[in-house]
């Protein structure tokens, strides 16, 4: 076990007086997100053993064992659920990646020279973001696109970026600019 855990969901709020709580779920199915065993909060010290019992806008609503009343499950809401990373299946193919995976890999550009390390992968509503921690100081942002990042290879511990020439030379010329303080690059 690696002790990486991974976001799922996070409670809403309590659902009736019973103790059910109404859960925002990250999952692609959002009842997957009772699928995968215990749950666990951000520092890992309270674990959720939780059943989903039905569907709610944005969510779904869930029966957590040990919780019986409204008082106790209105407690818990904002609470963040993560399940270990192990728990979760394989991705579905060779284009499909869990962020948890990406954080950490090295970033080398096509010719092989290091940019940095992946520092997280952000969505805007756009679609996916890598934010690259650089090697020379700064950050840089790149959309996760295969032009963008052609290669993505979690077995070695690296992906390859080629960011767009205006994120390029905005790398340089902003490290320049503010002595090194973290920039971000994008392309529309």
């Amino acid at each position: 076990m690696d002790g990486r855990r991974i976001l799922v969901g996070a409670i809403a709020g309590a659902h009736g007086v019973r103790g059910a709580v109404r859960i925002r779920s990250f999952t692609a199915n959002p009842r997957a997100v009772g699928a995968y065993g215990a749950l666990f909060d951000e520092a890992g010290t309270r674990r959720f053993q939780l059943t989903v019992t039905g569907s709610a806008k944005g969510g779904v609503v869930a029966q957590i064992a040990g919780i019986a009343d409204r008082d106790q499950a209105e407690a818990l809401k904002g609470t963040r659920l993560y399940v270990a990373r192990e728990a979760l299946p394989p991705p579905d193919g060779p284009e499909e990646f869990y962020i948890a995976d990406l954080v950490g890999l090295d970033a080398d550009r096509p010719d092989g020279s290091r940019l940095g390390r992946v520092a997280a992968v952000d969505n805007y509503g756009a679609g996916d973001v890598v934010e690259i921690a650089l090697a020379a100081g700064g950050s840089l942002a790149v959309p996760f696109t295969r032009q963008t990042v052609p290669v993505v290879d979690i077995a070695a511990g690296r992906l390859v970026v080629d960011p767009p020439a205006e994120v390029a030379s905005g790398e340089e010329a902003g490290r320049e600019e503010a002595g090194g303080e973290e920039k971000r690059g994008s392309r529309q």
